[in-house]
């Protein structure tokens, strides 16, 4: 096959920009075979790029070496078209596409590179094999869908920035190259050729460094941020994402707040969503209370405290602990149950709670009994559940305290876990979650007053909550709890959390040397260690630190739940796989014995 070359020929117009008022231009369009439907003496040719697709006919009696090109031509084959746009036939509008009135008769067609058959076509709405998907990513991401994903990947971040530079943010980048620092997950390390032995650390944010530049005097900061984070991976987490972090001087949690609302409502905005009025706020401990998650759902409704309705008689006949609460839920538009379902759907239930010490009460089982009839109908009424509804009870059984530990917190953290696995179930059956197109969709909120310290029961020590640079609530600090009552010290710590995902998570910073060095030694870091890890820091903190707070928020889950994708890899262009590996480079790969000997590195095979 011969090849044309471009030349001096340029595009007049994107395939999908053409409307019917332009009947009659003239244009000339590049891009990609889509589809081509041969007919003869008519060929079509469906052109695409990243702007649409338009329809190009091929008529053997306009120009017959046009049309001899065509037939030549097949899927994913780069082409240039010369042409006349046209309005189509009577009744052969293509209401599917955007320019499906009309259609251009082609006058001149080059053929600018030729395509092996690709293993799927991106002509496809969906192509199930996801490792093919991404071994063959310069194919799936020419894909109307992805493309349009990261169309608006692109929106968002542009709206963002915008906002915050109009709000007197400046764009300031952080390094890529630093040293190791706890944040919670492993770091990715990177050795040191000129210094043998040693390592500097891709950050897994860039924390301490914005703090700096608050010491510095820089205000308001932000960056859109690459990060780094060698963990365990799933749907919404990458070893590599991008957030949109920022720091200022002087605020409340309220001025951080609005900050981030503001620059939501920009971002949705590009997506044709107004977004209205503050987000709710709520402390961790009413989140857990509520919802028994600390980054609730708000689409479904909060659980519902039963305890008071069962008196200790009637919790000793029903063989229900006396010292923990009885929780319920609903699950909206789930019910209507037959007694079978109903019945399997128990057994299932209690199934899944092993040994725990949890029990369901069957609520229509009660009403059936002339003595329990009054609490059923007690239950229901606290409830509020309408018929359509299904309505669960969970509660604790005889000789529980022993098993929990006489932790209530872990009864509301099991139901409400419960909640979230049967609304998932049901969900698409009963389009729980169907996208109406509108804010309400869209169920923001504010989890605040996290706990400072979390225990860790294996290695018995106290561990930072979220980062060892988070402010403790002053009062908690004057009343001695660091020392004396760890597991009572709130953090000024702050979570924005949509429908059931976290966005990000921020706080209010320690700005004073003293209070940092004493946190650090709380969480048992001796002063030497303290010094040896982050002299740099505890150093600046001594030359007129202001008061400072700020937040991190992922770009890649907001771009998901906004595309109403599952998997961030549908926003990242070139993720990588639930192993961490690259198929389309294959990576990682071994590198060369020279490399390592300059590295001053040798491999360790582990067994």
């Amino acid at each position: 096959m011969t090849l044309d070359f471009l030349g001096s020929l340029q595009r007049t117009q994107m395939c999908g920009e053409l409307r019917p008022e332009d009947s009659g231009k003239d244009v000339v369009l590049m891009g990609w075979v889509n589809r081509r439907r041969d007919h003869g003496n008519l060929i079509f040719l469906d052109v695409r790029d990243r702007s649409g697709i338009t329809q190009v006919v091929l008529d053997k009696e306009v120009s017959a070496e046009a049309h001899a090109k065509a037939e030549a031509a097949r899927s994913e084959f780069v082409v240039a078209v010369k042409g006349n746009v046209r309005r189509r036939g009577a009744g052969l509008d293509n209401p599917n596409m955007a320019t499906g009135e009309i259609e251009v008769v082609a006058t001149e067609l080059l053929l600018l590179n030729e395509a092996k058959t690709p293993p799927f076509s991106p002509a496809e709405d969906a192509i199930a094999n996801e490792e093919v998907r991404l071994k063959y990513r310069y194919l799936d991401l020419r894909r109307v869908e992805m493309q349009k994903n990261f169309k608006m990947r692109h929106d968002v971040a542009r709206a963002i920035r915008n906002y915050l530079s109009d709000a007197g943010f400046l764009e300031i980048e952080t390094p890529f190259m630093t040293r190791s620092t706890p944040e919670g997950a492993r770091d990715y390390l990177v050795p040191s050729r000129v210094h043998g032995g040693q390592f500097y650390a891709l950050p897994q944010s860039p924390q301490i460094f914005k703090q700096i530049l608050m010491i510095s005097g820089f205000d308001k900061y932000f960056q859109i941020a690459r990060c780094f984070r060698d963990e365990d991976l799933r749907a919404d987490r990458q070893p590599e994402f991008t957030q949109i972090d920022l720091e200022m001087t002087f605020p409340q949690q309220e001025l951080v707040f609005r900050t981030v609302e503001g620059f939501l409502a920009a971002a949705f905005a590009t997506a044709g969503i107004t977004l209205s009025g503050s987000f709710v706020q709520m402390t961790y401990d009413e989140a857990i209370r509520q919802y028994g998650i600390d980054k609730p759902d708000m689409r479904l409704p909060a659980m519902v405290d039963l305890t008071d309705l069962l008196t200790p008689e009637l919790r000793e006949t029903l063989k229900i602990e006396q010292a923990l609460p009885v929780l319920g839920f609903v699950i909206p538009n789930a019910g209507g149950l037959s007694g079978t379902e109903r019945k399997k759907l128990l057994s299932e239930v209690r199934g899944s709670f092993g040994d725990c010490g949890l029990d369901l009460l069957d609520v229509e089982r009660l009403k059936t009994n002339e003595t329990f009839a009054p609490l059923a109908e007690a239950i229901e009424a606290k409830m509020s559940g309408a018929a359509s509804d299904l309505s669960i009870v969970v509660t604790p059984k005889l000789g529980t305290p022993e098993k929990w530990n006489y932790d209530p917190q872990w009864i509301y953290k099991r139901v409400g876990a419960l909640r979230l696995e049967l609304a998932k179930k049901y969900a698409d059956k009963h389009k729980l979650f169907e996208q109406t197109g509108t804010a309400a969709d869209y169920k923001f909120l504010w989890v605040t007053d996290f706990p400072m310290y979390e225990w860790d029961e294996e290695a018995k020590v106290w561990n930072a909550a979220h980062h060892p640079f988070t402010s403790p609530h002053e009062e908690d600090i004057k009343a001695g709890r660091l020392t004396n009552d760890k597991g009572a010290v709130r953090a000024l710590a702050y979570d924005i959390v949509l429908n059931g995902t976290e966005l990000g998570s921020g706080s209010i910073r320690i700005h004073r040397q003293d209070v940092q060095a004493e946190i650090f030694r709380s969480l048992g870091m001796s002063d030497a260690e303290a010094k040896e890890r982050f002299g740099f820091f505890l150093d600046a903190l001594e030359y007129g630190t202001p008061p400072h707070g700020g937040i991190a928020l992922g770009l890649d889950r907001i771009v998901m739940i906004l595309a109403g994708a599952t998997s961030l890899r549908e926003v990242i262009a070139f993720p990588k796989t639930a192993k961490a590996i690259d198929l389309m480079v294959d990576a990682p790969t071994p590198v060369s014995e020279q490399q390592m000997k300059e590295l001053s590195l040798r491999t360790v095979v582990r067994s």
